[in-house]
């Protein structure tokens, strides 16, 4: 019983950290759903398979889906592979998690955007689920 009230303890400890770190660069989080074990969080390195769908503030137009093509996104964290406000909003997820990502353009496209997809200086909204986890040792499934 002790160890599982330390991984909570620093679990909560993580979660602070990444929401403190979040709302200074402009990134808001809010989580929608949570598993009851969360014991396995997704880090840097790790690769992990989310499902996402994306759209416009400005307009609420959905420009991107993972579901729509029935297939997570995988991608290494921390790699750079994706887009800043991901960095930071899927870290320290654990698999089944859902969390609703509004991001910046300083953390998104920028000042350019992505045309004609994404205007210059768009704020995006993703709804994120987190599917899996491989962390080279272990594996962690929704």
């Amino acid at each position: 019983m002790r160890l599982s009230n330390l991984i909570t303890f620093i679990s909560a400890i993580f979660f602070c950290l990444v929401a403190i770190i979040a709302s200074e660069s402009g990134l808001k989080i809010d989580n929608i759903s949570k598993p009851d074990d969360c014991s396995v969080l997704a880090k840097n390195g790790d690769t992990v398979h989310v499902h996402y769908s994306g759209k416009l503030e400005s307009n609420g137009k959905v420009f991107d889906s993972s579901y729509k093509r029935n297939t997570p996104l995988p991608f290494k964290l921390g790699s750079g592979r994706v887009i800043k406000g991901w960095e930071q909003g899927i870290l320290g997820m654990c698999v089944g998690e859902e969390r609703t990502l509004t991001i910046p353009h300083e953390l998104a496209y920028g000042e350019r955007g992505f045309p004609p997809i994404i205007p210059p200086k768009s704020t995006l909204i993703f709804d994120v689920k987190l599917m899996k986890i491989d962390s080279g040792s272990s594996k962690d499934e929704f």
